[in-house]
């Protein structure tokens, strides 16, 4: 509108009266959305069934997709696009209404102001950048990561803006006070051009990063979470088959729980399925917390998650079948820990009782509760007495601090490893189910078998994962698509009305003596400043949100930094290879804009 300004004062001069000149750009602006808008739905509608195949292949659906046009989508989107334009029309009539001929002809070459260094402004930059840098470097764990995430990216939007108006114009201003650096051709033109640059590009620049890292940030976690797959059901899943029991009075013993595990074994076998695994287990289970050495009740008023831990109580045979290890004998009274991170005291208080610690371990490997709250602890009892006192020393906590309903279950778990297709080891678990519900209603059983249990199967879980995963991953990458779309037109017409501004500047200075050359090598180290300081500046974003995305991660069960790591390298990549390929086609334009100058 800015370069068109000389046309419409030359149309008014000529005797069009303004009413006339509205009446041209009405039309113009009705070809234009007329085009655009038709034509976006046209390839909305056409694209819009293979976007839904897609969909479905990504989340697992085997359904057909039928053909169907959505009258209500197409009024919202024609509502919508064309309140857009008739802004945008408003907007038009209001400059040329409130402006004389005269004004628009020599509009287009009004003279440009120095832009002030606005100091407060870009301390209020870098205090936001910093301190939206601090809580994603700092946030302790995933739950915290939810509640600061957004607190964050609102701090980092806020200094980008800033740093952008304020901070790069500040910054070029004392590259300018310096002689030594400002008064040499090669930085001359450039330094004294960027000023101007900046000022009228810092907002679309600042746009440009902030939808380039959120380009970076959609892609690289949805990727990661789909290619994370297996290491996800790993985690949820420790087997392919899990079967829970819950005792709540702690009346049972591991005899009836030894028989118990032989007789799904025979259910499974029955079912076809080889047993490559086993593993079984008694425990008793809190979610605490630590004050020093004492085991408290959670304080659900003020939850402290990094001091939350999940605390399981085990006898040392249980432990020693579980774990597949041995461990020393445990005299009376005392306990074993293994935990994550290291329990480093010389005693724990559960209860009334002071148990010494004979001897600490670390969980072996990445223990999951680490990037959620503070972590696991393991208490390893003497005996099957022992860890039913414990037990109903948790329980009488549990009950104390949230009423009579809250008790802690003694819990028999039995895992299993099974051959065989997903198919196979749903058909299998439900086999399970369904055993063990008519052993519940036989009165001979034991009574073990009319306790609450659980049966949980890795192979449905994946069938949930798949959905789930494949969904955010398309979604990831429709959002991403359309970020960088965004980003792309932003750089192509930020590229063109450069241009356009540019191409008498770079002609006065030829005029005054600058040649071709430095002309030239002027235009380039502008332009490939201003293009990639966006770019420089979402990769800082990235790295200083790298903790922090890694532990909203660990809200669905992804503790692998290596694979996200390696997704958010080659998210980069693949962006910067599209981001230098817009600079190439982009930066075509622009020099031929320029013309001669180069």
């Amino acid at each position: 509108m800015k370069r068109r300004k000389r046309e419409l004062s030359v149309y008014n001069i000529l005797g069009m009266e303004k009413k006339h000149i509205a009446r041209v750009l009405f039309l113009e602006m009705l070809f234009t959305a007329a085009v655009t808008i038709g034509g976006g739905l046209l390839f909305g509608i056409a694209f819009g069934k293979l976007m839904t195949m897609l969909l479905y292949r990504m989340t697992g659906f085997n359904q057909s997709v039928p053909f169907t046009v959505s009258l209500t989508g197409c009024h919202h989107t024609l509502v919508l696009f064309g309140c857009i334009y008739a802004v945008t029309l408003f907007y038009n009539f209001m400059q040329i209404k409130l402006s004389n001929p005269m004004e628009l002809l020599h509009s287009a070459n009004a003279g440009e102001r120095e832009p002030k260094t606005k100091v407060l402004l870009a301390v209020i930059g870098a205090a936001a950048l910093g301190g939206g840098y601090y809580l994603a470097l700092t946030v302790a764990d995933a739950v915290s990561a939810i509640t600061m995430f957004f607190v964050a990216v609102l701090l980092v939007i806020l200094g980008t803006y800033c740093l952008f108006t304020a901070g790069s114009i500040a910054v070029l201003k004392l590259l300018r006070k310096n002689k030594n650096y400002y008064y040499k051709s090669r930085h001359f033109t450039t330094v004294s051009g960027m000023i101007y640059r900046m000022k009228q590009n810092a907002v679309g620049l600042a746009n440009i990063c902030i939808l380039s890292t959120m380009v970076l940030v959609v892609i690289s976690m949805t990727v990661c979470m789909y290619a994370g797959l297996e290491d996800e059901l790993k985690t949820q899943y420790p087997a392919e088959l899990e079967v829970l029991f819950y005792d709540p009075d702690g009346q049972q013993d591991s005899g009836t729980f030894d028989r118990m595990t032989d007789e799904i074994e025979n259910v499974i076998k029955e079912n076809g399925r080889v047993i490559t695994g086993r593993q079984k287990g008694i425990y008793a289970g809190a979610a605490v917390m630590l004050s020093g050495n004492k085991v408290i009740a959670l304080d659900r008023s003020n939850m402290d998650f990094s001091n939350m831990y999940m605390l399981e109580v085990m006898t040392k045979q249980g432990f020693e079948e579980y774990m597949q290890e041995s461990i020393p004998d445990i005299s009376d009274g005392s306990v074993a820990i293994m935990a994550d991170p290291v329990y480093e005291l010389e005693s724990i208080v559960i209860g009334d009782d002071e148990y010494p610690v004979e001897q600490t371990m670390k969980i072996p490997g990445k223990d999951a509760m680490t990037e959620l709250v503070g972590g696991t602890v393991i208490v390893i009892a003497k005996d099957e007495t022992a860890l039913e006192k414990m037990r109903q020393q948790l329980s009488d906590m549990e009950t104390a601090a949230y009423g009579e309903d809250r008790k802690v279950d003694l819990t028999y778990m039995m895992n299993f490893d099974m051959s065989g297709s997903v198919e196979e080891k749903i058909a299998c678990a439900n086999a399970v189910r369904e055993h063990l519900n008519e052993w519940q209603n036989d009165e001979t059983n034991p009574q073990i078998m009319r306790l609450e249990y659980n049966v949980v199967s890795r192979a449905e879980g994946r069938i949930d994962y798949e959905s789930s995963n494949g969904g955010l991953f398309f979604l990831g990458l429709f959002l991403g698509s359309m970020f960088l779309m965004i980003t792309v037109l932003i750089i192509y017409y930020k590229q063109i009305s450069e241009g356009y501004e540019d191409k008498e500047r770079f002609a006065i200075m030829e005029k005054v003596g600058m040649s071709n050359a430095e002309v030239k090598a002027s235009i380039r180290s502008q332009v490939r400043t201003v293009f990639f300081l966006p770019l420089v500046t979402a990769a800082c974003h990235l790295a200083a949100a790298y903790p922090m995305l890694k532990k909203l991660l660990a809200l669905v069960a992804l503790y692998n930094g290596t694979l996200f790591a390696w997704c958010l390298a080659g998210t980069v990549l693949v962006f910067g290879l599209i981001y230098l390929a817009v600079f190439a086609v982009t930066s075509r334009s622009y020099y031929k804009i320029v013309g001669n100058q180069v």
